[in-house]
Order: C-alpha cells, then sequence, then structure tokens
C-alpha cells in the first residue's frame, strides 16, 4: 500500500516539474513562430510587438532570526500576446531585421531576470522580506523598462540601422559576458 502511495506521489512530482519546465523558457532566439497574436488596429507604425512577463516566487524560512529566501524567478516569452504584422513583410531581409529588433526586447527582458536572480542571491532578508523582496523586484523592473523605452527611442523602433547596430553589439557583449547569478553586480 505505501510503495503505491510512493509510486503515485513520485509521479504527481514527476508531473509537476515537467509542467513547471515547460511554462517557463530559458535564454534563446525569437522565430516568427513566437509571434501568435493578431497585431493590434491602432498600432502607429509599429510592424511588431513582443510581449515578455517576469514572474518570481519565493519560499521563506527563518532560523536563529535569519531568513532565508529560495526564489523561483521565471521569464516567459507570451506567444499569445506578441505579434508581426505580416501584411508589411515585403522581404526575407525584413522580416530578419524586424526578428532582430525584437529580440532585442527579448534580450532585455532576460537581463532583467538575470539581474533579479543575482540580486536575490546575495541579499540578506530581514523579518520585512515580504516588502524588501518586492522593493528588489520593483527597482530592477523600472530600470529595465526604462532600457526598453530607450530601445525603441535610440532605434526608432529599428528604423535607425546605425542605433541598432549599436543595440545588437551591447547586447552581445551583455550576454558574453553575464555574470553568474552568485556574482555581485
Amino acid at each position: 500500500m505505501m510503495l503505491k502511495f510512493l509510486r503515485a506521489a513520485c509521479a504527481c512530482t514527476l508531473l509537476l516539474i515537467v509542467a513547471y519546465t515547460a511554462s517557463t523558457q530559458p535564454f534563446r532566439q525569437l522565430t516568427v513562430d513566437d509571434f501568435r497574436s493578431t497585431p493590434l488596429a491602432n498600432r502607429r507604425g509599429v510592424i511588431a510587438y513582443t510581449n515578455c512577463s517576469i514572474n518570481f516566487s519565493y519560499q521563506a524560512s527563518t532560523s536563529n532570526n535569519a531568513y532565508r529566501l529560495n526564489f523561483n524567478v521565471n521569464l516567459t516569452m507570451n506567444r499569445d500576446r506578441s505579434w508581426i504584422d505580416r501584411s508589411r513583410i515585403t522581404s526575407k531581409e525584413l522580416l530578419t531585421e524586424i526578428l532582430k529588433h525584437e529580440q532585442g526586447h527579448y534580450n532585455i527582458a532576460y537581463l532583467e531576470q538575470q539581474e533579479v536572480l543575482r540580486t536575490v542571491t546575495r541579499t540578506r532578508f530581514t523579518s520585512n522580506y515580504r516588502q524588501e523582496a518586492m522593493d528588489i523586484f520593483n527597482r530592477i523592473d523600472a530600470k529595465y523598462k526604462q532600457l526598453n523605452i530607450d530601445y525603441d527611442e535610440d532605434t526608432q523602433h529599428m528604423q535607425n540601422r546605425q542605433q541598432q547596430r549599436s543595440w545588437d553589439i551591447y547586447f552581445n557583449k551583455r550576454l558574453e559576458y553575464m555574470p553568474p547569478e552568485n556574482a555581485s553586480l
């Protein structure tokens, strides 16, 4: 009887792990298949939109007035909220440029996720850990929201090819020299 229960519990745990893994995505290159939503009607000349979300959760434990938090910080490319206006794609080269620009938005979300992970890993939390964790996330999120705005303004939504190349180099360097999660920022 106990053996059947253990097998069932292990099977449930395995299913939960598989479901959890399937709902999150590690860093990757975007493809046209990542853009499944319908373009918005009032898009003001924008030809594509990338929607990513970062969610975090944690489990807290305490020992001798010390608080330990184990975090899960997940980045998701929301395919059903991201779109490309395929009617405005006139060549394979244009599609490549659009995907490269949208990859930049994904890169920004990935960099944010990694900074959150590094920051919470090195933070000592107090009994006010709920507020401290939210403050960390909100501060980093605001920084990367501004980076997204700067990216689109500087590149003029990829129209400024020179600025787009500069940002591509910036992203490549940031990703190439990404510190490990437990490194100081």
